[in-house]
């Protein structure tokens, strides 16, 4: 599978990455699905210490305990539970963050974390202060890189400018374009982007007809929902490939997306996001078309 490089960092990542928070709470079946992503050349997987109160992390962990060395760990922090807390409460701080770390790293059974990411924010929080934490941490030895979770444009803009950041993990698709108008500035320093929720929530997927609800999805209500799909299903026919091929290619066939990091929690899910591997980059006139039958919606607020 093919590699990128991450940012400005030396890491190289698959293309197609693993997201792990469709994982489930059989460790069986999860170990069985990481082991058969890493055989098809996947090496990037991403977790984050909230999914499932770190029981996420645990399994991935126990999971790659023998394959740590092949593989790309990232994780979040930021969130924080426990005693005294109703669900979880964020907490940006360096205190918290550093102290957070140590605990990640104990239930993914390893002495560092390749990216370590601040799992969501915003321009409000004591920016400086978050990002002592990181640079901290990198000096430690405990993270070797670190990045954001982020779709607020005032936040990556803050952490561009301010911060030695790798990557920004942003909510990208064919019905999700809103990211592709501050590509060029997160390219211009040198960041990449972690594409999550590629294929939208399964509206670009073989299931698209029981996905599709009367609640619609962002700026497109039900009905624009399946006049675009029928559209793009008209121009991909021609292409041979599943719809969902062509909307994990999409993302992945932009050069500022080191990978993106469809969800599977099932051995099939996860087998037709592998397939996307062994598929050509989209020809530039479907990516026109795509892109013409597809909303160039923008970020309203936290400009």
């Amino acid at each position: 599978m093919k590699k990128n490089k991450l940012g400005h960092s030396e890491l190289y990542v698959s293309e197609l990455g693993f997201g792990c928070m469709s994982l489930g709470n059989n460790h069986q079946i999860n170990e069985r699905m990481i082991h058969e992503a890493i055989d098809h050349g996947i090496n990037f997987f991403d977790t984050a210490d909230l999914y499932d109160k770190g029981m996420n992390e645990k399994s991935l962990g126990l999971a790659l305990r023998e394959k740590r060395k092949d593989v790309i760990i990232a994780t979040k922090g930021g969130n924080e539970w426990g005693e005294g807390i109703d669900g979880w409460r964020w907490n940006p701080s360096k205190e918290y963050l550093k102290g957070a770390v140590k605990q990640s790293l104990i239930r993914l059974g390893t002495d560092y974390i390749d990216l370590y990411q601040l799992h969501g924010g915003t321009i409000e929080d004591p920016v400086d202060e978050t990002i002592e934490a990181f640079e901290d941490l990198v000096q430690e030895g405990v993270i070797r890189n670190y990045g954001i979770s982020s779709i607020r444009p005032n936040v990556i803009k803050a952490y561009l400018e301010k911060s030695n950041i790798t990557s920004i993990m942003m909510q990208y698709s064919l019905l999700d374009r809103r990211p592709e108008e501050w590509f060029d500035v997160i390219g211009n320093h040198h960041v990449s982007v972690i594409a999550r929720g590629p294929v939208a929530k399964g509206i670009l997927s073989n299931d698209y007809e029981r996905k599709i609800t009367s609640k619609g999805y962002l700026d497109y209500t039900e009905i624009e929902l399946r006049e675009t799909v029928d559209e793009i299903l008209h121009y991909i026919s021609e292409n041979g490939h599943p719809l969902q091929q062509v909307a994990l290619r999409y993302v992945m066939d932009n050069p500022i997306v080191a990978t993106a990091i469809p969800g599977a929690s099932r051995l099939d899910q996860l087998m037709e996001n592998i397939d996307v591997a062994n598929i050509p980059s989209l020809p530039e006139h479907l990516t026109a078309k795509l892109r013409k039958v597809t909303k160039q919606s923008k970020y309203s607020n936290h400009r």
